[in-house]
C-alpha cells in the first residue's frame, strides 16, 4: 500500500509531518537553551566601561573567570547530560518518546530561567544548575527515536529524522546572533530569559498536539493510520525486550557510537568555543562574533534538509544499498571535515578561516544522515536505546572538547587554536575509517523477533537434549 500525497496541502496535514515539524522546533529550543551560555559567557567576562559619580572612568567585568574556569562552565552541562542518555532511550521505548521528549525540554527551560539567579549567587551554583539542565536535556535525543519507531515509515526515516535533527542547527543559527544582540542591548541575563520562555510555549504545544502512538492521535486520518500500521506494525512499547548482550557485541552498533563521538568532538568544540575564538583571536565585536558563529550552522541546517531528501530518494530508487549510502554519507562528510578543519587551522586570513570552518561544520550534515539515522536501520524497535548508547559516548566528547580547548588556549593565540582545530581533524579521520569498516544499514539478526525466538528455542532444545543425554548416561552407568 502506498499512501497518496497528491497535493501540498495533503502532505502538510499528514500527522507524521506535523510531528516532524514540532520535533524540529523542539530541537530548535533544545539548542537555544544549550548554546546561549556560549554567547553569554563572552559578555559576562568582557570588560566594559563604567563612569563613577565623581567622573572617574574605569573598566569592569561582571565575572573574572580564567579560560580553564570558562571551559569547566561550558563542560558542566555535559556531566549531567551523559547520565540520562541510556535512561532516555529506555524510557522512550517503554512509556513513549513524546512524553519523555516534552518533559525533558520543559524542565530544562525552567532551569534556564533560574540560571541568572544561580550565577549571581556563585560560580559553583552556576556549575550545579548547568549539570542539572544537562541531566534533563539528556533524555531528549535518545527518546526521539522511540517517536520515529511509531511515526516514521522506513522509506521516510532519513527525511523525517534529518529534518527534526536540523532543528538543532537552526536553533544554533538563531541563538548565536540573537543572544549576541540580547546580551549587547539588554544584558547577559536576557540570553537565558528569552529562550526559556519560548521553550515553555513550545512545550505546551507539543503536549497538546503530539501523542506517543498514531492510534491516540485525534486528528490522524484513517488512511494515514492504516498506512503507518502496515509499514511499521502495531507493537506496543511495553512488549519490547532489548537484547542487551547482542547489542553490545554488535560492531554496526559500535560503528554508530564511534561516528557519533567523532562528529560531536568537532561539533562541540565549535559550538562552545567559536564565539570566543572570533572575539579573542579574530577581534570581532560581540554581535559580529555571534553572526559569524551562526553561519556554519546555517549551512549545516540547509545542507541537512537537502541531504535527508537526497538519501531517501537514493534508497527508494535502490541506486545503492542502505549500507553503501550510509557509509558514503558518513565517510565522505568526515574526510571533508578533516580537510577543512585543518585548513582553517592554517588559514592566513579571517575570511578564509571562517570559510573553512563553515564548510567543515556544514558538511557534517551528511554524517547525520548516516549515523544519526543508522539506529533505525539496524534495529528499529530498539533505536531509542541504541541512540542512548551512542549519545552517551558522544557526550564524553562534549565534556572533553571544551575543557581541552580551554586548557590549550591560554594566551588566546592563533597557534593555540591551530592545535585545537588539528585535534578535531584527526578525530574526524579516525571516525571515517572505523565507520567505513564496521557500519551496516541492514536489519541485524538480533533485532528480528523471530530470529531471537528461534535462537532462544534452539538453545533451550539443545539444553534439553544435553540434559536428557546426561540422564540416560547416568541410568546406564547405574545399571
Amino acid at each position: 500500500m502506498i499512501e497518496s500525497e497528491n497535493t501540498l496541502w495533503q502532505m502538510l496535514t499528514l500527522r507524521r509531518n506535523v510531528v516532524g515539524l514540532l520535533a524540529f522546533l523542539g530541537f530548535f529550543n533544545i539548542y537555544t537553551l544549550r548554546v546561549n551560555l556560549s554567547v553569554a559567557i563572552v559578555a559576562m567576562t568582557k570588560n566594559y566601561t563604567i563612569e563613577a559619580e565623581n567622573g572617574t572612568v574605569y573598566d569592569k567585568k561582571d565575572f573574572d573567570w580564567n579560560s580553564a574556569e570558562k571551559g569547566n562552565i561550558l563542560s558542566a552541562f555535559f556531566y549531567g547530560y551523559i547520565m540520562t542518555q541510556l535512561a532516555g532511550g529506555w524510557l522512550g521505548a517503554k512509556i513513549g518518546g513524546a512524553r519523555v521528549f516534552g518533559t525533558g525540554v520543559f524542565v530544562t527551560a525552567l532551569l534556564t530561567l533560574l540560571t541568572p539567579v544561580a550565577t549571581n549567587i556563585g560560580f559553583y551554583f552556576l556549575i550545579a544548575i548547568r549539570i542539572v539542565e544537562g541531566f534533563f536535556e539528556g533524555f531528549t535525543y535518545p527518546c526521539i527515536h522511540a517517536v520515529w519507531a511509531n511515526w516514521a515509515p522506513p522509506q521516510e526515516r532519513t527525511r523525517l529524522a534529518s529534518f527534526a535533527f536540523s532543528g538543532s542547527f537552526f536553533g544554533t543559527v538563531v541563538a548565536f546572533p540573537v543572544c549576541g544582540f540580547l546580551a549587547d542591548k539588554f544584558g547577559w541575563s536576557s540570553t537565558f530569559y528569552v529562550p526559556g520562555i519560548v521553550a515553555i510555549i513550545w512545550c505546551i504545544t507539543w503536549f497538546i498536539c503530539v501523542k506517543d502512538n498514531p492510534e491516540n492521535d485525534r486528528w490522524i486520518t484513517k488512511s494515514e493510520l492504516e498506512y503507518l500500521k502496515e509499514t511499521l506494525g502495531n507493537k506496543k512499547n511495553n512488549e519490547i525486550v532489548h537484547p542487551w548482550k547482542q547489542i553490545f557485541k554488535s560492531m554496526p552498533v559500535w560503528a554508530t557510537v564511534c561516528a557519533h563521538f567523532c562528529e560531536n568532538w568537532g561539533f562541540y568544540t565549535m559550538l562552545t568555543q567559536l564565539p570566543t575564538f572570533m572575539s579573542d583571536t579574530l577581534q570581532f565585536d560581540l554581535q559580529t562574533a555571534g553572526f559569524f558563529s551562526a553561519l556554519p550552522y546555517f549551512v549545516m541546517c540547509i545542507t541537512l534538509q537537502i541531504a535527508g531528501v537526497f538519501v531517501d530518494e537514493l534508497r527508494k530508487k535502490q541506486v545503492f544499498t542502505t549500507t553503501q549510502i550510509r557509509k558514503l554519507s558518513n565517510c565522505g562528510a568526515f574526510l571533508s571535515q578533516t580537510v577543512f578543519m585543518i585548513s582553517a587551522a592554517f588559514a592566513p586570513t579571517a575570511f578564509l578561516s571562517i570559510s573553512f570552518l563553515t564548510l567543515a561544520i556544514g558538511l557534517g550534515a551528511f554524517a547525520w544522515t548516516a549515523f544519526g539515522v543508522n539506529h533505525l536501520d539496524i534495529a528499529p524497535q530498539h533505536a531509542s536505546v541504541l541512540m542512548g548508547i551512542s549519545n552517551t559516548f558522544a557526550t564524553i566528547s562534549g565534556i572533553l572538547a571544551p575543557s581541552v580547548a580551554g586548557y590549550i588556549v591560554k594566551n588566546k593565540s592563533r597557534a593555540e587554536w591551530t592545535i585545537v582545530f588539528c585535534i578535531s581533524g584527526i578525530i574526524y579521520l579516525f571516525g571515517a575509517a572505523f565507520y567505513g569498516i564496521f557500519a551496516s544499514g541492514e536489519l541485524q539478526w538480533w533485532a528480528k523477533e523471530d530470529e531471537l525466538k528461534k535462537s532462544s528455542k534452539v538453545k533451550t532444545e539443545m539444553s534439553g537434549c544435553i540434559n536428557h543425554a546426561i540422564a540416560v548416561n547416568d541410568e546406564i552407568i547405574e545399571k
